[in-house]
């Protein structure tokens, strides 16, 4: 069991009814010391206003130019098991559907290689895997494709396409939102996994005006179902 360091700043934001990204951590940091020593990190930076993290060189996997997002801390030698922490970003399913054996492969693969931190999901849409070391990225990689998972988007890209639930789920879905963003995740593999652009470039597809996935602000372009006529 990894030492959990004293975080009187950051207990604070244990307090409420709300849930709370410190519990989870410190959870996590009962049995990897990769979150204990991000507690202590964050810790510090709350107390000196101050951010540790930087980014320095290019990481990522073999024939991909996103999708891992580098990351390093300005004290390894006080925070060694977090002077590379990376994250990568995984495609997720068309909707956000899963199964929960999809998850729990998921969790155990990233138990197995980083540091257990997982965030459902970015704004973009794509499974966040918080924290682990250059070495972890291939093995992660490939034990993710194993279980038919991909890497998602990242950098100046096309970011992963991602949508509402649509007709899978809705009554008011006016077109078919998961097979429209299944279909522009193949076409745009390349785009998706090699970046190209000057900036990143985001679909996000609705199946009508509500906007459940805040295509309009979220989004440079935006798929929206709409009615054609009169409403009867």
């Amino acid at each position: 069991m990894a030492d959990i360091p004293k975080t009187p700043m950051l207990d604070e934001l244990e307090k409420g009814k709300w849930p709370s990204f410190v519990k989870e951590i410190k959870t996590a940091a009962k049995r990897n010391p990769m979150c204990a020593d991000l507690l202590g990190l964050l810790e510090q930076s709350y107390n000196e206003k101050i951010g540790h993290w930087k980014h320095g060189g290019i990481v990522g996997v073999m024939g991909y130019g996103g999708g891992v997002i580098g990351r390093y801390n300005d004290l390894p030698e006080k925070y060694p098991n977090i002077s590379h922490f990376h994250t990568m970003r995984i495609n997720q399913p068309a909707g956000w559907f899963y199964t929960s054996d999809a998850l729990r492969k998921i969790c155990d693969i990233w138990e197995k290689h980083g540091s257990g931190l997982t965030n459902m999901h970015g704004s973009t849409g794509d499974i966040i895997l918080l924290g682990t070391t250059t070495d972890e990225l291939e093995p992660t990689f490939a034990d993710l494709a194993k279980i038919d998972f991909d890497i998602g988007g990242s950098g100046s890209d096309l970011r992963t396409p991602s949508c509402c639930c649509g007709m899978a789920r809705c009554e008011w879905a006016c077109y078919d939102t998961m097979a429209l963003t299944y279909d522009l995740t193949h076409h745009f593999q390349d785009e998706l996994h090699r970046p190209a652009f000057p900036y990143k470039f985001k679909f996000k597809m609705s199946g009508c005006p509500n906007d459940c996935v805040a295509a309009i602000a979220r989004a440079d372009l935006s798929i929206i179902g709409n009615w054609r006529g009169d409403i009867q």
